[in-house]
């Protein structure tokens, strides 16, 4: 006789502005390689630091042809997210990024338990997730940020970790 599935749920009611983030570096040539492995270790050490706000980390792999890996982490809010990533080492991070992908494609794609999602994707050759479907937008003016894409108020106090007008100069 079988024994009937465990079924198990979760109850989020202690996390009402939960935000999940899948996050994705895909190799595009030989040296993304070396980038993606230089970038692991490090990664990993900002989750063990443990930012304020950071509930979970883990790692993903997605594919090894061509080599793709990953991560998804459950922040308490977006405010949490944010700050992480306006501050170092996740701000160096990004700007040494957007000056050189190093031959790796990235993207991240975020979700909130009260609705809404946004994605970036930078040098990503073959889509993933939303970029398969949606209408793909080049990520300037309104479609810049994070907080931009979901349609918040900027936060006059907040510094972005990447100025727009410096990006493109």
């Amino acid at each position: 006789m079988h024994k009937p599935v465990t079924r198990t749920t979760v109850d989020l009611s202690a996390f009402p502005n939960l935000v999940v983030i899948y996050l994705g570096m895909r190799v595009n040539t030989f040296t993304g390689i070396k980038t993606v492995l230089g970038l692991g270790p490090q990664i990993s050490k900002s989750a063990e630091d443990q930012p304020d706000g950071l509930l979970l980390h883990e790692q993903i792999f997605y594919s090894f042809f061509p080599f793709h890996v990953g991560m998804r982490q459950y922040w308490r809010d977006f405010e949490s997210l944010e700050k992480w990533t306006r501050s170092d080492p996740h701000k160096q991070w990004w700007q040494n990024y957007l000056k050189n992908s190093s031959g790796t494609g990235f993207w991240h794609e975020t979700y909130f338990i009260r609705g809404g999602m946004e994605a970036i994707y930078a040098d990503i050759k073959t889509p993933v997730g939303f970029m398969s479907f949606a209408p793909n937008k080049e990520a300037v003016g309104s479609m810049f940020s994070a907080r931009k894409r979901l349609g918040l108020k900027d936060d006059a106090r907040e510094i972005s970790s990447i100025d727009e007008a410096k990006l493109y100069e």
